[in-house]
């Protein structure tokens, strides 16, 4: 069975798991949510998939949005850690299990504070 762009985030989840500064601030990259995390950590989820069909059949390029929240102890970990997430995935491609992403870039981002963790959301636009 061919993968498709439901599958975005296994190349989102081999990136960070294989970068050097996202993994000495990490304690683990979780997919979707997590009640077991030891901060700092991050949790990605695809937010967002447009098909983009084209007319001879074949698969087009999709659009995925992964939201990827960077969660710690201090306001100024979150955003160290957000400062590697996107140095890892911005303006990056990657290829997993035969799935290859064209492009991957940040397109938006917001802060906020949950369950006695600061967080970094960062939404990344990702084409498959």
């Amino acid at each position: 069975m061919a993968r498709t762009s439901l599958n975005a985030g296994i190349i989102i989840r081999d990136i960070l798991t294989k970068d050097a500064d996202v993994s000495r601030i990490a304690t683990k990259v979780f997919p979707v949510v997590t009640d077991k995390a030891i901060l700092p950590y991050v949790a990605y989820r695809r937010s967002r998939l447009e098909h983009s069909p084209v007319k001879t059949g074949m698969p087009g390029a999709d659009k995925v949005q992964i939201e990827i929240n960077c969660y710690s102890k201090t306001y100024e970990g979150s955003i160290e850690l957000a400062e590697a997430v996107r140095a890892a995935l911005d303006n990056v491609q990657g290829e997993k299990s035969g799935l290859s992403m064209r492009s991957c870039y940040l397109s938006d981002g917001e802060e906020f504070y949950e369950d006695d963790a600061y967080v970094q959301g960062l939404i990344f636009t990702v084409q498959i």
